[in-house]
């Protein structure tokens, strides 16, 4: 296994080049205002240095897509050479206990990116994060006290569940963020490179099916299948909409209903998180 340090902006600078480490982990932006402005700093030092990499973001609990396109935006250049990671803990984090926003964070990037991150949690919260253990690799953050300052790692069990195993541990957090990484430099620099390339966009094309849709909440039926799209048409709770074909979207699954006046009106019938807004029957 390898050794890894996580360093922020007010880390002593020594702790990204420290001898004995094969890996930095540098902080790179929080929510969608803050930039570490020592992490190109750290991140060059500790490449010269000969360390592995990787760069993280603190979520606040904003709208995850947007925090996930600044973290983006403001590492890009360190994509593919640096593993990314994303941050999740209750300080200074209104979204707390939210269990689909990490998920929201991690599609978001790999969408830009072609790579998963990384997913930071302490061992109480997994449960929050467990609808990614399929596609992201776990940082778990597990003490056995808050007075371990060594590198001697902790004989302790560490629960992962629903993870077979971490990919990192954090195992100290008092004087020093010191982490044993469950992987090779060669498994590092993979997980960095992801698929090298976004994930490619698949084609939607719509489908002729009949049927009708009961709405389970008041919607607007829409002059193109866009959310932004203007309304032609506002429908209440128990409205019944007859349609004829159906269009899965990136987002949102849309209907088609046909109009009086021989053109057609496009409503959703599942929202982006796939929440279906009303009953088909």
């Amino acid at each position: 296994m390898l050794k890894m340090c996580d360093v922020y902006s007010d880390s002593p600078r020594s702790f990204a080049t420290q001898s004995g480490t094969d890996i930095t982990m540098i902080k790179a932006t929080q929510g969608t205002w803050y930039v570490n402005p020592e992490c190109d700093v750290d991140y060059q030092a500790a490449k010269k240095a000969g360390k592995q990499l990787g760069i993280y973001h603190y979520c606040e609990g904003g709208n995850p897509e947007a925090e996930a396109k600044y973290f983006y935006k403001n590492t890009k250049n360190y994509v593919g050479e640096a593993v990314p990671a994303v941050d999740w803990e209750s300080g200074q984090n209104s979204s707390w206990g939210n269990s689909n926003y990490v998920r929201r964070f991690v599609d978001e990037f790999h969408r830009l990116s072609g790579v998963w991150p990384l997913i930071y949690v302490q061992a109480s919260a997994l449960s929050q994060v467990a609808n990614c253990a399929k596609d992201c690799g776990l940082w778990i953050a597990s003490y056995p006290s808050m007075n371990w300052k060594s590198w001697t790692v902790p004989n302790m069990k560490v629960n992962t569940y629903p993870w077979s195993t971490y990919t990192i541990w954090q195992f100290t957090g008092d004087n020093m963020d010191r982490n044993l990484v469950n992987t090779t430099k060669e498994g590092w620099k993979k997980l960095a490179k992801g698929s090298s390339k976004p994930a490619a966009k698949k084609k939607s094309t719509w489908v002729k099916k009949s049927g009708e849709f009961i709405l389970g909440e008041a919607l607007a039926i829409h002059k193109e299948p866009h959310i932004d799209s203007p309304a032609i048409a506002k429908l209440s709770k128990g409205s019944v909409v007859k349609y004829d074909a159906t269009l899965q979207g990136p987002l949102r699954l849309w209907l088609r209903p046909p109009r009086s006046n021989g053109k057609c009106g496009y409503i959703v019938a599942k929202d982006k998180y796939g929440k279906a807004l009303g009953k088909f029957r």
